[in-house]
């Protein structure tokens, strides 16, 4: 049975840890390329954002994968040279990183935690980035609502990012 943990802004140790090596067991996490070297300072610099919330799941003792973001600052947010917020949204929340464990990927885990990251934000929009070289997952997030609104390289070693944007009800 998978049970969900919710964590909020101050992040115990061992959950940043449980991050990191969760991520570091994926399939396509590659320790040589410097964009996935740097996936620690991400973490970090997430947990220090204002209202970070995260949901790792565990499989008994396991942890089998994990989720989480943050609201991003008004009038701020990376999305908006992309498109226009719909009339009277812009509050964002920023789902930053989603990642399932290669044993509980098809079985409606990804679905799981994405939608407890989610539930009861009182944002009118989610925002996440996919690596454009990845279609099977950008589909799966236009099946959960986003849409594609554009593309963007944060970094001149990133992937190519789909923007991605949904409504939250």
């Amino acid at each position: 049975m998978i049970d969900l943990k919710h964590y909020s802004f101050e992040v115990p140790p061992e959950v940043r840890q449980t991050i990191l090596d969760v991520h570091a067991a994926l399939p396509e996490s590659d320790p040589g390329d410097p964009f996935t070297a740097r996936f620690p300072w991400f973490v970090d610099h997430w947990t220090g954002s204002p209202g970070f919330t995260c949901v790792i799941a565990y499989d008994g003792e396991a942890p089998a994968g994990f989720v989480y973001g943050a609201p991003l600052a008004d009038g701020r947010e990376w999305w908006r040279g992309h498109t226009e917020p719909p009339t009277g949204q812009t509050a964002t929340y920023g789902v930053s990183e989603l990642a399932v464990g290669a044993r509980w990927r098809g079985t409606g885990l990804s679905a799981r935690l994405h939608d407890a990251l989610l539930v009861g934000r009182t944002e009118s929009l989610a925002v996440l980035s996919v690596d454009s070289e990845h279609p099977k997952v950008q589909a799966l997030y236009e099946r959960w609502g986003y849409r594609k609104v554009g593309e963007r390289r944060p970094f001149a070693d990133s992937p190519l990012f789909a923007v991605m944007l949904r409504t939250l009800p």
